[in-house]
């Protein structure tokens, strides 16, 4: 099948899903994420707003704030990505909690005011959570078709230290396994609300 075919197939399965399906999904992932080994020391985690159906994250950026208040082991930083305003393609990364002004992009998708000083380096993150369209069981990603998040992470898959870069997803979003592109990013780890799989991808 077409990748064309199997994303709109994929983006309609999700879109039908209930506002309590999502809403279950969300606090299951929430569960899973805090489970993850990788984030009981992580320094930055990015994250994004749902859109078109996807997994919300929101649950997990509020416990990330919360935890930052308390004594809890699990004490990231939260970023969510903005449209690069000069490398038409790629993404940046900013700094975000309750307090930050957020603006509207050019696909409707609420983002950080850009502001030089907000701006974290891709390399900094501990962890990298990535919406996509599908996923296979060999940790390959299919994403919207704007390559965002292939072009922004080019520069650091092949680093000996990155981050982790971890795909979250519905159950209906699996497929046995997806047409591949040279320049796509596989995922380290794949959360849905029912399973966490890992890869030795680094």
């Amino acid at each position: 099948m077409q990748r064309s075919e199997l994303r709109k197939q994929l983006r309609l399965a999700r879109q039908q899903l209930t506002r309590a399906q999502q809403d279950k999904a969300a606090e299951a992932v929430l569960q899973r994420l805090c489970d993850l080994p990788l984030l009981s020391h992580a320094t930055y985690a990015a994250c994004y707003l749902p859109n078109d159906g996807e997994v919300s994250l929101t649950p997990f950026i509020k416990h990330c704030w919360q935890s930052k208040a308390t004594s809890h082991p699990m004490r990231c930083n939260t970023t969510l990505p903005v449209l690069h305003p000069v490398c038409k393609g790629h993404l940046l990364f900013l700094g975000y909690d309750a307090q930050t002004h957020m603006v509207k992009n050019t696909f409707a998708i609420p983002e950080p005011e850009l502001a030089c000083q907000n701006i974290v380096p891709t390399r900094h993150h501990s962890v990298i959570f990535m919406p996509l369209v599908g996923f296979d069981s060999q940790g390959n990603r299919l994403g919207m078709g704007g390559g965002f998040y292939d072009r922004t992470l080019a520069s650091v898959r092949e680093a000996h230290t990155r981050p982790a870069l971890v795909g979250i997803a519905h159950d209906c979003q699996h497929v046995d396994r997806l047409p591949v592109q040279s320049w796509d990013v596989p995922l380290d780890a794949i959360v849905t609300p029912t399973q966490t799989i890992t890869f030795n991808q680094k």
